[in-house]
């Protein structure tokens, strides 16, 4: 049922997606939704769990073999990849904080989180540098992301030019961070 609420928050948007919506495309009553979740948020923190988990795998598998610029090349095109195909359940991780060390949401965040730690061990990074170093990865990654999923480039220039660029510019920045 999860997986079902993800595909159709993909399709319909996050915000648009509800209990009755997924109880009327699963062909059931609404309260037998109740059986397998607790409610609409509920739903919606499974989903982001879903879609942190998706998001380590394909970043984490992408990486693999991978150091420096082709390892961030490889996370960063994987990550975008990843939210251009599913908008929707990727929105549902945004603003949502687990409950505790063992909730899925913190599991699959580590997941993720330490994909992206794999591809900073290609750079000379100090261990006082690397949160610094995950957030602006992420901050670029993400902000990139989404921001071509709501259609939010609408000038001219080749989009996956400007993410390639993007990419180069990280780089840079973490050579030189690192050096």
């Amino acid at each position: 049922m999860v997986a079902a609420g993800a595909a159709l928050a993909d399709e319909v948007g996050h915000a648009q997606l509800t209990m009755g919506l997924l109880a009327e495309r699963l062909g059931v009553r609404t309260p037998s939704l109740y059986k397998h979740v607790g409610g609409q948020e509920d739903l919606n923190r499974r989903i982001a769990a879903l879609a942190l988990g998706e998001a380590a795998d394909s970043v984490g598998g992408a990486v693999q073999g991978y150091a420096g610029r082709d390892a961030l090349a490889a996370a960063a095109r994987a990550f975008r990849a990843f939210v251009l195909a599913h908008p929707g359940r990727y929105a549902a991780t945004i603003g949502v904080e687990p409950s505790g060390p063992d909730d899925p949401l913190a599991t699959a965040g580590r997941r993720l989180l330490d994909a992206f730690t794999a591809v900073l061990r290609g750079y000379d990074i100090g261990e006082s540098d690397t949160d610094h170093a995950l957030r602006m990865l992420r901050s670029l990654c993400h902000g990139f992301a989404t921001l071509q999923a709501a259609g939010g480039f609408q000038w001219g220039t080749d989009i996956d030019e400007s993410f390639e660029w993007l990419i180069a510019f990280a780089d840079r920045g973490l050579r030189a961070a690192g050096g």
